[in-house]
């Protein structure tokens, strides 16, 4: 399986230059030297924006953040921002997610999310709209700019399916796209500009109200160690990954992947 050769012993700080090394090839080779990237205040985006803050200049990122309505930890995200140098925008999508859910509920009726029968719930189809729009927003802002846009997804959510297609998975180059959760936890540990405690803040959807881990029913290092080494340690857990690896292969045609491990831009 593609990605899913051990890399032990992980050498974090190589995997560190060998992306920087990359964005800056990437780029380069494109022509374009300025990046776009949504900031969620979450360890991925963190590290994804402070690698392209050390590739190509502070100067030459912007941060986006956008919240749908309220975000309780808006103040991480720009923390980030600050902490990192770069360019900082806050973008609401609060009002054109409420506009298209209304917009679909009266064109197209209730009966589009109807529940049971194994079919999505109107709940399970919403959670997706905030990171389709926050990719429409971003794709705009990029575009504005002549900016690639960086996508923040890491190997462990991809494996499960734990993104949104059209959503967080469309990017321009994805520097985390070859790296656990937990190998991107340590690459950014690595960086004394981003915050510790950011890096290392549980991850969540903020829209379930649940951690990723309570929603996935299987935890990070599970995931870690069955990408990784075969087999998370439990026959339960390797059971839910890999039936969640197998129903999800449909979201994994990514974008530009930048693999530290073997130098190639894929």
């Amino acid at each position: 399986m593609e990605g899913f050769e051990k890399k032990e012993p992980f050498q974090a700080e190589t995997i560190r230059d060998n992306l920087v090394e990359m964005i800056r090839s990437f780029t380069a080779r494109c022509g374009i030297n300025r990046v776009v990237l949504g900031i969620s205040g979450g360890k991925d985006s963190s590290v994804a924006a402070a690698l392209c803050a050390r590739a190509l200049g502070p100067d030459h990122v912007w941060g986006i953040m956008l919240p749908d309505k309220v975000q309780p930890d808006l103040a991480d995200s720009e923390r980030i921002c600050a902490s990192l140098g770069i360019h900082a925008r806050i973008v609401n999508i609060g009002a054109i997610h409420s506009a298209l859910t209304e917009a679909i509920r009266e064109g197209a009726g209730e009966d589009l999310y109807p529940d049971g029968k194994g079919l999505p719930t109107l709940f399970e189809s919403n959670v997706n709209v905030p990171p389709r729009l926050r990719m429409t927003v971003l794709r705009n802002i990029a575009q504005s700019l002549g900016a690639f846009l960086c996508g923040t997804g890491n190997l462990s959510e991809s494996t499960v399916g734990y993104c949104t297609k059209d959503g967080d998975t469309s990017c321009d180059f994805n520097p985390l796209g070859r790296l656990t959760s937990r190998e991107v936890v340590a690459v950014g540990l690595t960086m004394p500009e981003l915050p510790a405690e950011l890096v290392n803040k549980a991850p969540s959807d903020g829209l379930s109200g649940k951690t990723d881990e309570e929603r996935l029913g299987v935890t990070y290092l599970q995931i870690h160690n069955w990408i990784r080494l075969g087999s998370s340690g439990d026959a339960e857990a390797d059971a839910v990954i890999e039936r969640k690896w197998r129903a999800s292969a449909h979201k994994r045609r990514m974008p530009t992947v930048l693999d530290p491990f073997s130098g190639e831009i894929l």
